[in-house]
């Protein structure tokens, strides 16, 4: 049975005009009981995990004054997030919903996560909406507990995951792949293990022609065990921060390619949302709920 980490904490209130879009946080689980996609047994709240496991990847000063809600303006600033108490429940929420469905997906396969993929969070600090980074402690949680030997992250938001490679640099047992947006976020790019940069405008054919050469040469090179996949729907035409062109078909021929890949290998893997900021809401459920979809086909 496909498990997905799910809780309400997920759709933590923000300030009225703020332009994250937490709604789909609550919307998409709807739309996917709405569907018969999924039914309540599907889903799992997650149990907070021990904070040492984000200690594995976080320092210890940043994580106390995040904790403590002790940021500079300048580190809240750069998270785009007003701070608070329940925003930081709600990301450590977050943290252990992805590794608990990484565990999982050692078992079934795959495991998922209706939020997660927050990949601009550094080792000392948070970025571009993201404090904690899930896909790095999912990892190291696997690895420091003998779970895996060499983790793949796939990261195919139209941003680079710039926390992710700064956090991996100097690693041989974490492979970081990104394939984004090459003129978008962040300005300053980290190097991951091999990063792609697709130029503004790009459309279905010519992003899944790179990613169909790119990844299993990833994959027959590395040889990966586990793969963790980000997912962000803001490669669609219609996201107002994107600035590819991909169409619903192109995402959801993307999120099949990895998710057959892995299959077809037999390597699990747990698949976490990204970003998404399309004007209208119903073009990001959409987005995201069409992975849930493949997964059920694909795998059960």
């Amino acid at each position: 049975m496909l498990k997905v980490a799910w809780s309400e904490s997920y759709a933590h209130p923000l300030p009225e005009g703020h332009r994250f879009p937490m709604e789909k946080y609550s919307l998409l689980p709807e739309q996917l009981l709405y569907e018969g996609t999924l039914s309540p047994s599907n889903f799992f709240s997650p149990e907070l995990i021990n904070e040492k496991w984000m200690l594995n990847t976080h320092t210890c000063g940043y994580f106390a004054r995040l904790s403590a809600l002790q940021l500079s303006r300048a580190e809240v600033r750069a998270i785009g997030f007003p701070l608070s108490k329940g925003l930081v429940e709600r990301e450590k929420s977050i943290m252990s919903g992805s590794v608990q469905a990484a565990v999982h997906a050692l078992s079934h396969g795959i495991g998922m996560n209706i939020a997660g993929g927050t990949h601009h969070a550094f080792s000392d600090r948070g970025e571009g909406f993201c404090l904690l980074n899930d896909l790095a402690i999912t990892a190291n949680y696997l690895l420091e507990n003998q779970l895996a030997k060499r983790v793949l992250i796939v990261d195919l938001d139209v941003h680079q995951g710039n926390g992710t490679a700064e956090i991996f640099r100097n690693r041989r047992d974490v492979f970081t792949l990104s394939i984004h947006g090459e003129k978008n976020y962040p300005y300053r790019k980290e190097k991951s293990h091999l990063d792609i940069g697709v130029p503004d405008g790009t459309v279905d054919l010519e992003y899944l022609m790179i990613l169909r050469q790119s990844l299993p040469m990833v994959v027959d090179a590395f040889e990966p065990d586990f793969m963790i996949y980000q997912s962000g729907v803001d490669v669609l035409a219609s996201d107002k921060l994107g600035r590819l062109s991909l169409s619903q078909s192109g995402l959801k021929e993307r999120d099949k390619t990895v998710l057959a890949l892995a299959k077809n290998n037999g390597i699990p893997v747990m698949c976490c949302m990204g970003g998404g900021y399309s004007r209208q809401i119903r073009d990001i459920v959409e987005g995201h709920a069409q992975v849930f979809r493949l997964a059920q086909e694909l795998y059960f």
